[in-house]
């Protein structure tokens, strides 16, 4: 009855786990008033290496005073226009001006604005880009919210009227440039916005030219600041492909000498374009609207370098990690897929020839030096993301040619671990490189995340601080791969110990992962963290014995679902600034908006779907999986009835895998990263099981045909081991057997080997009174 009852404990307890790991979140510090003026200051295009001493030395000493930042611009529109970027910004959320405009490229900030009065303005066209973003777009932003959130604003320039229009296109005070003296209209509102021109080009002087005049412009707004005011200074958009990271500044009582961050990014020295309208309306005191914004309001933080050149190296050299990661990622995911998709074609006559046959008639088997190769080749494709991770503890992106910079890192990490992997002292059982390469993937992004996933942030395999998605946290790939590792690690461990305890290990592995990646402060991915939950009930169930069925899957799900609707019963109760994903969609589905993030979530996935190379890995994963190593003769049937905890493994990786990137907008890119660890390393594995495909054992004297008698007798890896003989546990060889399988017992490997793995045997001895024969090899776990 325990027995039974084990898989559904095991199952509640990862349940609490997930759900105590995504309820324990940092306190939010909640940001006081701190001025009775804002000024926001917009630059399109201005980035970091911009800005020195001599060439702007208004917003140099303005930066030496206050808190820095890079700044995210993103918007509804890629590249987000100078147009876009301002609409965002008095949105506080994600916008885009109305119209069609070339891919990639950004037509000149050329609104109407009318002045019937001389006082303030009027922007005909904004009424129709409020439609538009309402029923165009999926974010729901309402531009004007943040001057509909005061009493009276202040637009100087044609961008800062897109901003500081409310939404029928009425700017209560509007200059078309600014004044020689603006004391007067800066003091007149408590909000002013002011468009200080644009730096665009990638000619240096002429970039050089325009900050130095919008420097000018800022020194006249100083000059004229109210008292107790707070003045923000950003690049609010991209003035041409690609994007990039641009300045953020805040100076005024309370953000001295520190780093600007948010809580949409949780990491020092990051904030969004859409943090700037709360992070305005916080500063004064005024409470934020209920449901237009998607930014929270920024603060300063410590810990930035006492000299201001230093600090600023970390911002420029975020932005050209940021921007080479843009041209490289394209070409390496591309190469890895066609690397693995050619490397499945070539396993293939492997797989083919692969199982020995004791006459003289059948194929020749390969050759030992290249069935040798492959099986190194296969680890370092398992490999290659791990690889790629690591890679970015060396600054490559900083050279002239970063791309091949990048190529040389990464293959000498691969070459370095492959050899690790062959060899370690396992390697020549079946189950070793798998446990070995798993051991390592787990290990490679455990340890960034445990650490503060510096690697991932503007990673090749991680995420762009760009796009604006991520800025913490396991990313698309980084989850692929950590899910993939800790349940094959987790399968090939519970391998190795009775039956009974096999969901205990496979839980025990599995379960800290589900916390390192759904805890706030380590992966921060919820819906990871229901996905890779569902996937470890699953394993667990199926380790013991079994395959995948229904009602298995059913009871993962259910796990699942047990998940989520525990955080978000517990997410609900938080404050509406410190929700998180689940919370914010049930509040959404509440006043009416849900449909808007389901319609998001859909759209991401179809775009990921058709867009992305992790495609291509997952789909030709799948076929290879399916139409040669799921085959008779392509030995995953036997490696799954021999090893049932990697079976297990395999599958909940599978279920997690899918799960998590549909439930987290990223279609098949997060089963793809999975597969491409999972892959190579079942065809490894499919590869040494076949090889004793054919292995014998003698009768022993008593003819119980015990284990201890069995001995290898092909001339593969795990020669003078024991076998991966037929009739193991669940194979479609012991059934034919007429076996049936005995409780776990441990026994030792042939010739007292120490170390030894545990034994699922067929323990049906021959009939009483009936002569003793040969029979297949008792199924040992030497892995």
């Amino acid at each position: 009855m325990l027995r039974r009852l084990t898989p559904a404990l095991l199952t509640l307890l990862v349940v609490a786990l997930a759900v105590a790991a995504l309820a324990a979140r940092p306190t939010v510090h909640s940001p006081e008033r701190t001025a009775d003026f804002v000024v926001l200051a917009g630059v399109a295009g201005l980035r970091w290496e911009d800005v020195d001493a001599q060439t702007t030395p208004t917003l140099w000493r303005l930066a030496q005073e206050g808190s820095i930042g890079s700044l995210a611009v993103r918007s509804a529109h890629r590249p987000t226009c100078p147009v876009d970027g301002w609409l965002t910004l008095g949105a506080g959320s994600f916008a885009a001006w109305p119209g069609e405009r070339p891919e990639g490229t950004c037509p000149p900030t050329d609104v109407i604005v009318e002045r019937p009065d001389g006082i303030g303005a009027n922007l005909p066209d904004q009424e129709g880009a409020v439609l538009s973003n309402q029923e165009r777009l999926s974010w729901g932003a309402v531009p004007g919210s943040l001057s509909e959130s005061v009493r009276c604003s202040v637009a100087v320039g044609p961008g800062a009227a897109v901003a500081a229009a409310r939404p029928f296109g009425r700017v209560d005070r509007y200059a078309p440039e600014l004044p020689a003296d603006p004391t007067d209209l800066l003091r007149s509102c408590v909000l002013s916005i002011v468009d200080l021109g644009a730096v665009e080009g990638a000619d240096p002087a002429a970039r050089a030219a325009a900050a130095r005049a919008a420097d000018a412009r800022l020194a006249r707004v100083l000059a004229a600041r109210p008292p107790r005011s707070l003045v923000i200074v950003a690049g609010v958009a991209d003035t041409e492909e690609p994007s990039r990271l641009h300045v953020a500044v805040a100076n005024g009582a309370g953000w001295e000498r520190g780093w600007l961050t948010s809580p949409t990014t949780d990491r020092p020295g990051y904030l969004q374009l859409v943090d700037l309208a709360p992070t305005a309306l916080t500063a004064l005191g005024r409470p934020l609207p209920e449901r237009p914004f998607l930014g929270r309001a920024a603060e300063s933080v410590g810990g930035r370098p006492a000299d201001l050149a230093t600090a600023i190296a970390g911002p420029v050299d975020a932005d050209r990690e940021a921007a080479a990661q843009r041209r490289v990622t394209g070409w390496f995911f591309g190469l890895l897929a066609v690397a693995q998709v050619l490397l499945g074609v070539a396993v293939l006559p492997l797989l083919r020839r692969a199982r020995r046959h004791a006459g003289p008639y059948g194929p020749q088997p390969v050759s030992r030096r290249i069935v040798a190769v492959v099986e190194l080749l296969l680890i370092a494709a398992a490999l290659a993301l791990p690889a790629a991770l690591l890679a970015d503890l060396v600054p490559w992106w900083r050279g002239a040619h970063s791309g091949w910079y990048f190529a040389g890192v990464t293959l000498a990490l691969i070459v370095a671990a492959t050899a690790l992997v062959r060899f370690l002292p396992g390697y020549g059982s079946t189950l070793g490189p798998l446990g070995a390469v798993a051991f390592l993937a787990t290990l490679t992004v455990g340890a960034d995340v445990l650490t503060g996933t510096h690697l991932q942030l503007n990673g090749v395999v991680g995420y762009s601080a760009v796009d604006g998605g991520r800025f913490v946290g396991l990313g698309t790939v980084g989850l692929g791969v950590l899910l993939a590792g800790a349940l094959l690690l987790a399968g090939w461990l519970a391998q190795r110990v009775r039956r009974s305890r096999r969901p205990v290990v496979i839980v025990a592995v599995a379960g800290a992962a589900v916390v390192l990646v759904g805890s706030p402060y380590l992966g921060a991915d919820s819906t990871g963290a229901v996905a890779l939950t569902a996937g470890v009930s699953l394993a667990a169930a199926i380790s013991a014995s079994g395959w995948l069925t229904l009602t298995r899957l059913a009871w993962a799900t259910m796990a699942g679902l047990a998940v989520t609707v525990g955080f978000a019963l517990v997410d609900l109760d938080r404050p509406t600034g410190e929700r998180g994903d689940l919370g914010r969609f049930l509040a959404a589905v509440g006043d009416g908006t849900g449909g808007l993030i389901v319609h998001r979530a859909n759209t991401a996935n179809l775009e990921t779907l058709f867009g992305s190379p992790l495609t291509v890995l997952a789909l030709a994963g799948v076929l290879l999986v399916w139409f040669a190593l799921l085959q008779p003769w392509g030995g995953l049937r036997r490696l799954f009835g021999i090893y049932p905890a990697v079976r297990g493994a395999m599958t909940g990786t599978a279920v997690a895998a899918v799960l998590g990137g549909l439930l987290g907008g990223a279609a098949l890119d997060v089963a793809g990263a999975a597969a491409a660890v999972v892959v190579p390393m079942a065809a490894l594995a499919a590869l040494r099981v076949l090889d004793h495909s054919t292995d014998r054992t003698s009768p022993t004297p008593g003819g119980d045909g015990g284990p201890g008698d069995s001995t290898g007798s092909g001339g593969g890896p795990d020669r003078g081991r024991r076998s991966d003989g037929v009739g193991g546990e669940g194979s479609p060889a012991g059934s034919a057997l007429g076996g049936r399988g005995s409780a776990d017992q441990p026994g030792p490997s042939a010739g007292g080997e120490a170390g030894a793995a545990p034994v699922d045997r067929w323990d049906a001895g021959p009939a009483a009174g009936k002569i003793p024969t040969a029979r297949a090899s008792d199924e040992v776990t030497t892995v």
